[in-house]
């Protein structure tokens, strides 16, 4: 049987490593609270504890990992409060790509975003909760890439992977609304309509939200909500 693991892979292993946990985190497999143990993550992972060592300062730098001196490392739990933070920045940014993405339109973006949900559309009809989260991803750095800035592209990329941390906890009840509402801003951005992209795309974010709000028991107030 060949091996698998990463330490047979010949990549950059702290790269891969960091992805791999980031990957598990995102999926819940690594729970919220839960301690990350080197040894433990090295020997799943078939590497040494070196690039696991760094991988989790990448990832507390990236808010998924707290580190506490003397107590070590754990998942880094997401409160309401700050997926609710998450979403006020998620409005802003989402609607201006949006916007961008609308008035710079291209037949070649338009033909990515619409890959993106072909395969959204298939992963949700299959079940597959994880390739569906990914995919909620990859169509809003899509989008995103349409837009055209590189300062919003600075800016979405670890936006979206926290936002994918959220995702991940509503997956189940979100994705088939997910795919719909994608699909309504994909039909805006290709048609070239900057104010009714910008409104579909603060729409879906406000309707993520609402589900988050209520995945975690809390209720809010909602001036676009």
């Amino acid at each position: 049987m060949a091996d698998l693991t990463l330490g047979a892979a010949h990549r950059t292993l702290r790269d891969e490593v960091t992805g791999e946990l980031r990957r598990r985190i995102l999926s819940g497999e690594l729970a919220q609270g839960e301690r990350l143990v080197e040894d433990r993550l090295a020997a799943s992972l078939g590497v040494s504890r070196n690039p696991v060592r760094e991988s989790i300062r990448v990832l507390a730098a990236e808010g998924f990992v707290e580190v506490v001196p003397r107590l070590g490392a754990t998942v880094a739990r997401l409160s309401a409060a700050e997926g609710e933070e998450l979403f006020d920045v998620r409005m802003a940014i989402e609607g201006l790509a949006a916007r961008l993405a609308a008035r710079k339109r291209s037949p070649e973006a338009a033909e990515r975003l619409r890959a993106v949900l072909d395969q959204a559309k298939e992963a949700v009809a299959a079940g597959q909760l994880e390739a569906v989260a990914d995919l909620n991803t990859a169509f809003h750095l899509a989008v995103g890439e349409a837009a055209g800035n590189s300062y919003l592209s600075l800016m979405m990329k670890p936006m979206l992977q926290r936002a994918q941390w959220v995702f991940s906890q509503t997956a189940a009840a979100r994705g088939p609304h997910s795919w719909s509402e994608h699909l309504s801003l994909y039909a805006a951005i290709a048609a070239g309509d900057e104010d009714e992209a910008q409104a579909r795309a603060v729409a879906h974010v406000a309707a993520a939200r609402r589900s988050f709000l209520t995945a975690v028991g809390r209720t809010t107030k909602a001036p676009n909500d």
